[in-house]
């Protein structure tokens, strides 16, 4: 039987009175007998070069150029840490940890949350399609190695439990799962006094999905003159928001204000929730010809396309193969964003990126060009490391 319980039975739960937080585990599991040690697929951090080339109003000499380090996110920090956990922990580093079972599959797992989207949440009032970026971040992390998502948990945490609010939030979570075809099998949920501002909370979680061994999408066959195809987002996802914030405060506009060039409020572009590829990518992977697959969260193009590639090799990209969505228009623009920094922070439009055979690449665009989906050749695999723009 699966439970599916949300909320969870006065003997379900455990409270910390010494700590003055109580810890809600919404559902128990069995205990689980020693396995064998896991695994996963690492792809090396390769060398960047880019050239600027998307558009960008002048700047005027009187105005800063925002960046992502310049607003609290470090990335190179996190990239040192990761390679500092990789001392430990050897062999991490890819989108997802396979952990090898008896017999023929990889179980894949990948964790993530919303990051500070949730500020905007918080500000605009849009809580039942966080949920699904929650669980978006996570499969989609894990449908690169070619895994099938079986299930989701989740880790609500708050500072005094809004019951109406944390449902309309775990309904989005619902709504994920059954957007990536998977279950919903359980979670926490922590209130915390003092610890979260008035009616805010935080949001992670973790997916767990299936592979098999002879199936693994891992790079290692990637070769120069294989082809990138790009799949759209839906807006700027959910990496980036630190930048966001800060090019929304300077600019003057209000989230309730019109998108400049586009047909919603500044907000709801902002919460468009994060695309789930699972099933177009399983059904495209399903049909042969798909050598690896780079999800573009945080790092952007240019550190994530990278991971997928063997040594040796690089990309070009083509950036006029598809337009640049009106939302990054206007956050490079009004934030008077370098090129570089747009690329390496944001998905610019294209949040997931195949690497293909040229065969599979004619199959994919001819599908798209029936209408069956949405589908760009964004560029090609070249010799050299790193991305280069054209």
């Amino acid at each position: 039987m699966e439970a599916r319980i949300l909320q969870s039975s006065p003997s379900s739960s455990s409270c910390f009175f010494s700590s003055g937080s109580c810890s809600i585990n919404r559902y128990r599991f069995s205990s689980v007998s020693p396995s064998p040690k896991p695994l996963s697929v690492f792809f090396p951090q390769k060398t960047r070069t880019t050239t600027n080339v998307l558009s960008m109003s002048k700047k005027d000499e009187n105005t800063e150029s925002l960046s992502y380090k310049g607003s609290g996110v470090d990335i190179d920090a996190g990239t040192e840490l990761v390679r500092r956990i990789a001392k430990m922990a050897p062999g991490i580093g890819g989108f997802g940890g396979l952990f090898p079972l008896a017999g023929d599959d990889y179980l894949v797992a990948g964790t993530d949350g919303v990051g500070t989207k949730l500020k905007l949440a918080f500000e605009t009032g849009i809580h039942h399609t966080i949920g699904i970026d929650l669980v978006a971040m996570s499969v989609n992390d894990i449908v690169t190695s070619g895994a099938k998502p079986l299930f989701f948990l989740d880790y609500f945490a708050t500072s005094r439990l809004d019951v109406d609010l944390a449902e309309k939030v775990i309904k989005g979570i619902v709504d994920g799962c059954g957007q990536s075809d998977c279950a919903l099998l359980g979670g926490e949920t922590a209130e915390m006094p003092d610890f979260y501002a008035e009616g805010e909370y935080d949001l992670s979680g973790f997916a767990v999905g299936i592979v098999k061994k002879d199936s693994v999408i891992n790079g290692k066959n990637i070769v120069a003159g294989d082809v990138l195809i790009g799949l759209p987002s839906s807006g700027v996802h959910s990496n980036g928001f630190s930048l966001v914030r800060k090019v929304v405060a300077r600019s003057g506009l209000s989230l309730k204000d019109e998108l400049p060039g586009g047909s919603t409020t500044l907000g709801e572009a902002l919460m468009a929730p994060t695309v789930i590829y699972v099933k177009q990518v399983l059904d495209i992977i399903s049909r042969g010809g798909v050598k690896g697959i780079a999800h573009i969260t945080g790092g952007g193009f240019t550190d994530n396309i990278p991971r997928v590639f063997p040594d040796g090799l690089g990309a070009v990209i083509n950036t006029d193969a598809w337009e640049l969505p009106p939302l990054f228009k206007w956050i490079q623009q009004s934030g008077r964003i370098e090129d570089s920094e747009m690329r390496r922070t944001f998905n610019l439009g294209i949040g997931m990126v195949l690497v293909v055979s040229p065969e599979a690449a004619l199959r994919i665009l001819g599908e798209a060009k029936n209408g069956d989906y949405v589908a760009y050749r964004i560029g090609e695999v070249i010799n050299g490391e790193g991305v280069t723009y054209q």
